[in-house]
């Protein structure tokens, strides 16, 4: 399995639908409840009358772009924000432990991949722990690259990370890289054990 097929099984978790639309009244009213204002507290944040804000929360009127301008402010938000449906809670958060070789494994000739986190949906970020099996570029069926971007930290070991614009660079134990994922990349281990590292991989 190639490291671009272990990301689309991560993103095919979430969810690729389009944005719903929103109620701008709807939306408004939400923005104003959950600060606990009142229509005359929210119209004076921001600067309108308490007729026209009404009328917004209503759908009797269509705001002009300068009026959007000031609820927006008012309300700490920016203009696209009025427009964007907010997140599903979370319940107040999540959090995934998982503990040492517990990660779901996804072994390629070239890595040893143990995916952390996999019970959570929707991430956005994919942080997996891997075992670098390649001792030379050639063992690589070319580039691997993906869209993203993505952070490599050495755990144990020694590697050299080629890049498909950059000459190769070594790397020890604490080193790091952040990178495009779009660039192509392959990592080999240099050391005498197969070194391992973590890599965390953006998902938006």
């Amino acid at each position: 399995m190639r490291e671009h097929s272990l990301i689309h099984i991560t993103r095919a978790s979430g969810t690729d639908a389009p944005p719903e639309a929103v109620d701008l009244g709807q939306r408004v009213r939400e923005l104003r409840t959950d600060k606990n204002w009142t229509l005359e507290q929210a119209a004076k944040q921001a600067g309108l009358a308490r007729s026209t804000l009404s009328k917004i929360e209503n759908a009797q009127m269509s705001p002009t772009y300068e009026a959007l301008k000031k609820l927006a402010t008012g309300l700490g938000v920016t203009v696209p924000q009025l427009f964007t449906p907010p997140r599903a809670s979370q319940g107040g958060g999540r959090m995934a432990v998982t503990r040492m070789g517990e990660g779901a494994s996804h072994a390629t000739a070239t890595y040893e991949h143990e995916l952390m986190a996999g019970a959570l949906s929707q991430k956005r970020m994919m942080p997996y722990r891997t075992r670098i099996r390649a001792r030379d570029i050639a063992e690589f069926d070319g580039w691997v690259r993906h869209s993203g971007e993505e952070f490599l930290y050495v755990l144990t070991g020694v590697v050299q990370l080629f890049t498909e614009f950059y000459a190769p660079v070594e790397m020890r134990r604490g080193d790091s890289a952040y990178y495009d994922a779009e660039m192509g990349h392959n990592v080999i281990s240099v050391s005498e054990e197969d070194a391992t590292v973590l890599w965390v991989t953006s998902l938006g």
